[in-house]
């Protein structure tokens, strides 16, 4: 055994779980799928695969790369590289085989894991890599039972608190994914302010259903949890019926999902008899909780936390507690201890103060330790201590901050800033409109226009016309859409995030084919 205290502080993840099976040794850590782990059992598992990957040459400095669903297995490895000091890079099986290769080359990890679910999509990405890393199976008979050789040995030390602990990709919905570096420090801070926010006990039955090549899934309870001794129930996959009959099963106590996730358990044909007087917390993220689904769970009286945050603060920035959100429709509330946001114009970079429209910034111990290998783009994220989210908030007298758009996503029309998401807002206004999108495209006349794509509510019959006529009563003409495209649904990437750039090229190709315009 080698001595795992950390040497330069309190922080280090690995050791929340020891610390905890001492505490809590009979407590259930994961129920995945009926089949339940205790904490003594979970920490035995993890310390011995650390144990292997040091011996095997694995430490810090290096990174393990995953393929895997859900899964007991998986948070066996994760802790396993947490107590190695080896960062642990969680990639998904999403992706197409091209893509899957594509973050394999760049997160260039000295070890692939692989779940046997996903063993013919990470074959088919790891035979075309030009150097092919060591490859083991997750779990009990595979990498469990013995670690592929380091083709790179690290001499052993103690984990430190800056030293990486995910690298979390991006979704590359406008660009090339990029690794987001979190140390064991940001994950730290990222979850005290959890816990002073959000609190989560040991008695508490935390669902989670994010899929974990997300830092949510991690960082957005179920780490807390592991931390404080509560329960976790895994999910592989979201299916409403099957979550609503494990929060009444399971006595579900807290649970975090995207809006599209609360929309369908709402819209359930269960939802009505499930039992869910268990739940005290439900938390959302990925995006703003629309207004009908907020009051569809408040009248089964269970209010939903609206949260906001990105990867690259670990992700937690803010939260609206349940019992404001029907004082602050639409907004995202007000920072986690220990989180500091500011307000900046856009074009000066100059600090805005009081009520105001600007850039938000975020500062604080939980901003990530920059891109993997990409000093360019870590230097673009950031000014100074501060990280650009590139999202434009609105903060009101009260200190509650409302996000508008994204700076990328707003269009100038006639010399006019044109915010997406206000005309969205506008055009769900009319009754016969289930969800809307809007992209800005170029212009000879105007330099941009926006073009919306739209989805009707169900056998309703809108026209072009109607919607247009709508849309000028309630926006400045420079606002109102140029084309209105009826659309059975919206493209949207992983964790409900809208694909803008799939839309914009829709665009492009709509106006290149001269459709309807209205007029200015």
């Amino acid at each position: 055994m080698w001595d795992d205290t950390p040497a330069d502080g309190a922080h280090t993840v690995g050791r929340w779980l020891s610390d905890r099976a001492v505490r809590s040794p009979k407590r259930i850590a994961i129920d995945d799928r009926g089949v339940t782990i205790d904490y003594a059992t979970l920490a035995r598992r993890a310390v011995a695969l650390g144990e292997r990957l040091r011996v095997a040459g694995y430490g810090p400095g290096h990174r393990v790369a995953t393929v895997s669903g859900n899964s007991s297995d998986h948070v066996v490895a994760f802790f396993g590289c947490a107590l190695a000091g080896v960062a642990f890079v969680p990639l998904s099986w999403r992706l197409t085989p091209r893509e899957l290769r594509g973050v394999m080359a760049r997160s260039t990890p000295a070890l692939v894991l692989v779940e046997d679910e996903h063993a013919a999509l990470a074959g088919e990405a790891l035979r075309e890599l030009s150097t092919r890393p060591p490859v083991a199976a997750l779990g009990t008979t595979g990498v469990e039972a013995g670690v592929p050789n380091s083709a790179d040995p690290r001499t052993p030390r103690a984990v430190r608190d800056d030293d990486p602990l995910f690298v979390i990709f991006t979704s590359g919905s406008e660009a090339a994914p990029k690794g987001v570096v979190l140390t064991h420090a940001n994950c730290f801070w990222n979850n005290l302010a959890l816990a002073q926010a959000l609190p989560i006990t040991g008695d508490d039955v935390v669902l989670a259903m994010l899929p974990q090549f997300h830092v949510a899934a991690w960082n957005c309870q179920p780490l807390l949890a592991w931390w404080v001794g509560a329960t976790v129930v895994l999910e592989r996959s979201f299916q409403p019926s099957r979550a609503l009959q494990l929060i009444a099963e399971r006595r579900v106590t807290t649970m975090m999902g995207v809006p599209t996730q609360y929309a369908m358990l709402a819209d359930d044909p269960a939802w009505a008899a499930t039992d869910a007087s268990s739940l005290r917390l439900a938390l959302v993220g990925g995006a703003t909780m629309p207004t009908a689904v907020q009051q569809a769970w408040s009248d089964r009286g269970i209010p939903l936390t609206q949260g906001y945050g990105l990867t690259e603060a670990a992700p937690n920035v803010l939260h609206l507690p349940a019992a404001e959100a029907q004082a602050f429709p639409g907004a995202v509330g007000r920072p986690y201890p220990h989180v500091e946001v500011r307000l900046v114009d856009p074009d000066t970079l100059l600090p805005l103060d009081g009520e105001a429209t600007g850039e938000l910034w975020v500062r604080g111990p939980s901003v990530f330790a920059g891109y993997l290998d990409d000093d360019a783009a870590t230097r673009k994220a950031m000014s100074g201590a501060w990280l650009r989210t590139g999202d434009l908030a609105h903060r009101d007298v009260s200190g509650v901050l409302r996000i508008v758009d994204r700076i990328k996503d707003i269009f100038i029309s006639g010399g006019e800033n044109v915010a997406p998401a206000e005309v969205e807002f506008a055009l769900v206004l009319h009754p016969l409109v289930d969800a809307a999108a809007v992209v800005g495209v170029p212009d000879d006349v105007w330099g941009e226009r926006g073009v919306a794509f739209v989805v009707r509510a169900a056998d309703a019959a809108l026209s072009t016309d109607e919607l247009l006529a709508h849309a000028r009563r309630n926006l400045a003409a420079f606002k109102v859409p140029v084309h209105v495209e009826f659309v059975e649904s919206l493209p949207r990437s992983t964790i409900d995030k809208l694909a803008r750039s799939r839309l914009r090229d829709r665009a492009r190709r709509l106006r290149a084919e001269g459709s309807h315009e209205s007029p200015r």
